[in-house]
Formats: C-alpha cells, structure tokens, sequence
C-alpha cells in the first residue's frame, strides 16, 4: 500500500537486524489488538537513536481498538513520527498478496490515504 507500484522502490519490508538505509522513514505495522500494541511498545522501546518510526495502525475489526490499545497508542506517540491508522477493509481477510487486495477500490482509497498521511500532504 505503500509502495503505489513503485516494485519496492518507495517501500519495502526489511529482514529482522537489517541495516536502515539512509533518509528513509521507517514505519512499524500492527493490528489494533492488545497483542499487537503490546508488541510495538516493546519496539518502540528498544528503537535506540534511529529516526522516530511512523506507527501503521491498522484496524483488525469494524470496532474502535479498546481502551488499552488506544491509551498505548496514546503513550507511544512522542515516540513516534506519527500515527496513521488503516480502516477495517475485510477484503484484506480474504486475498493472497498486496497485489490482488490493491485491485479493490476500498483498498486503493485506502492506499492513498495512508500514503499522503505519513508524506505530510
């Protein structure tokens, strides 16, 4: 969602202990889960001196997160970039890879939004 057909150029995932290249934003997924937001508080703990990592929050259910969640979230953001939450898209549940989910409308608007939220535009 990220990428916008760049073939990796503008986003890609980096393998655990990889190298962050120089000048880009670094961002961080989870689900909206209790689980999830404890995961990222324990990454986002342990970042060290690298750029602040811009939070993906993406909605794991058509529920707001529940209360820890948020209040984590809510925690952890003078930590982070910034937040950009990823609405409930249930189509996600049900194809193979991002180039299959990328050919629905909701997922593409989606995709744009994300986008323009974490460039700042």
């Amino acid at each position: 969602m990220l990428d916008n057909d760049a073939g990796g150029a503008r986003a890609r995932v980096l393998p655990p202990g990889g190298a962050l290249p120089y000048g880009v934003a670094p961002v961080l997924v989870t689900d909206t889960t209790v689980h999830g937001v404890t995961r990222l508080e324990e990454a986002v703990l342990r970042w060290g001196p690298l750029p602040k990592p811009w939070l993906v929050w993406v909605a794991d259910s058509p529920a707001r997160p529940v209360q820890d969640a948020r209040f984590t979230v809510r925690a952890l953001e003078g930590r982070l970039a910034g937040v950009a939450r990823l609405p409930y898209l249930p189509i996600l549940r049900a194809v193979k890879g991002p180039e299959e989910a990328l050919e629905y409308k909701d997922v593409q608007t989606a995709a744009a939004k994300l986008r323009r939220t974490i460039e700042g535009k």
